[in-house]
């Protein structure tokens, strides 16, 4: 089941309606059953993997808590690490292992390993494990207590707003909500239209933007020998438009739905494409899987509380994993460590850059060189997009080279861009619906506000009004038919 599906626009408002009515001493049950089945339309089979996520880290919490001898306790952690990972390890990355090892062994004339497993990615797999192993890693420091009520558990780690795609949340949140969940005022009127709102501008981003770009993208990105430099540039640049819309709506839809229940999730994208440098766009991107990287595995490396050799190597480690989380190929490896790569970069020229500038006299709180900066970063963000969302790594060199190779700006004038699978009609929606996510992002840059909070300050008749032009094009300008009808978000194959 996806939010953007009519199952979702059935589901939703019986799980609301029977939230509310229930009795509140249940209620944590009726939506641990439900996320259960939001979990089973996706893929029934899987559903044991999510149970045993739960119940052993649950089994590995209580029993940290209760030991008293450390080496018990890490042991106890380290298994609960092993069997978490060892399942992730084997459905989202065991045939990677094989095929790579096969490439290798071929090479020197080594008969290839045989593979009798043709194991299928559970949807989710890598965000409900990331968030069970950050409570028995919070648990293990004394960060939060151990919950002893097992189903209370389960639904933290199977919240389904945030199941299958996050955010990643943090037992400390959300935890601490759903133990509080009998408590909660029954009817919030504010957190109901507020969360509505939420939703209704997720899927605008996904099914009017991303759904509708993406035709380009794959369009260019499937014949990337038969263009030039304009629609490899259309395709990069709409790439990124694509993969940004795809999941900050599911984040925006999943903390919208939250917040009809009274839940409240961690925001996960703060305009990252305003960002003035490749770190800072990792503070704004993905927010809620790059605190999780830096908390659990980029502190306990060593941070930046080391010699500056080991500080970067912490750095390309850490980014190297994060790349190696979002898929099964070498392409998003090579995409995580040209990230880490660019901020390392970045780091060793710090110095030398300031006294340029300095020298040059420049304006560096000017908006001008703001926006130099912001142009530069994107242009970073986007070359690495390339080899995220290329099949192999030659594909993706060949890409680039052909980008700054075959010139071809009269495309620009004689129509060609049309011809890239969107019409003029469809490329000027495009245009328009982008130029509104720029300004609501415009608004979150400048004045720190949400959209919910910007309408909130307006008259009614403005505020209902935007709202109901979300809605209409939505119905009217969302992408529909046999080849959208399961079209699902990008991270949910992560």
């Amino acid at each position: 089941m996806v939010f953007n599906s009519v199952d979702f626009l059935i589901f939703f408002p019986i799980v609301i309606l029977l939230y509310f009515l229930v009795p509140k001493k249940v209620r944590y049950i009726w939506l641990l059953g439900a996320s259960l089945y939001f979990y089973m339309c996706c893929n029934v089979k899987y559903m044991i993997l999510l149970l045993v996520s739960i119940f052993t880290t649950w089994l590995a919490g209580i029993l940290v808590q209760k030991l008293e001898n450390t080496l018990a306790r890490k042991w106890t952690v380290a298994m609960c690490l092993f069997v978490n990972i060892g399942i992730l390890f084997f459905f989202k990355y065991f045939d990677f292992v094989i095929a790579s090892c096969n490439k290798v062994l071929s090479r020197v004339g080594i008969q290839a390993l045989e593979n009798s497993f043709n194991v299928l990615l559970p949807v989710g797999i890598s965000f409900y494990t990331f968030q069970a192993l950050g409570y028995i890693i919070d648990v293990y420091r004394g960060k939060i207590e151990a919950e002893v009520n097992p189903l209370r558990y389960a639904l933290f780690v199977s919240f389904f707003p945030q199941l299958v795609a996050g955010p990643i949340e943090r037992s400390e949140n959300l935890l601490n909500q759903v133990r509080n969940v009998d408590k909660m005022k029954i009817w919030n009127y504010e957190n109901v239209t507020s969360g509505l709102t939420l939703m209704v501008w997720g899927l605008f981003v996904k099914m009017v933007i991303a759904d509708r770009v993406a035709i380009l993208v794959n369009t260019v990105f499937d014949g990337v020998y038969f263009y030039g430099s304009v629609a490899l540039i259309a395709g990069a640049v709409g790439f990124a438009l694509q993969i940004y819309c795809d999941f900050m709506g599911y984040s925006t839809i999943a903390v919208g739905a939250a917040r009809v229940m009274g839940f409240t999730l961690m925001e996960n994208f703060d305009t990252p494409y305003l960002a003035t440098s490749v770190s800072e766009f990792w503070r704004r991107w993905h927010i809620s899987l790059s605190t999780w990287f830096r908390d659990y595995v980029y502190i306990p490396l060593g941070g930046n509380r080391c010699s500056r050799i080991r500080k970067y190597f912490n750095l390309m480690v850490t980014f190297g994993i994060s790349g190696l989380w979002h898929g099964a190929n070498w392409t998003y490896v090579f995409w995580g460590l040209l990230h880490g790569m660019y901020q390392v970069v970045g780091d060793i020229t710090k110095s030398f850059r300031t006294k340029l500038f300095a020298k040059c006299q420049a304006k560096t709180e000017s908006f001008s060189f703001k926006l130099a900066q912001m142009a530069g970063t994107f242009i970073l963000v986007d070359i690495a997009w390339i080899f995220f969302k290329a099949d192999s790594l030659r594909i993706a060199l060949d890409y680039c080279k052909r980008l700054f190779t075959k010139w071809d700006p009269w495309s620009l004038f004689n129509g060609e861009i049309y011809n890239l699978g969107l019409d003029r009609s469809e490329f000027n929606i495009l245009i328009v619906a982008s130029v509104a996510l720029l300004l609501v992002d415009l608004l979150r840059y400048c004045k720190k506000q949400m959209i919910t909070d910007f309408l909130k300050e307006q008259c009614i008749w403005f505020r209902w009004g935007v709202i109901f032009a979300l809605i209409f094009a939505v119905i009217i300008y969302g992408m529909y038919g046999v080849q959208f009808e399961s079209s699902q978000f990008i991270y949910f194959q992560f």
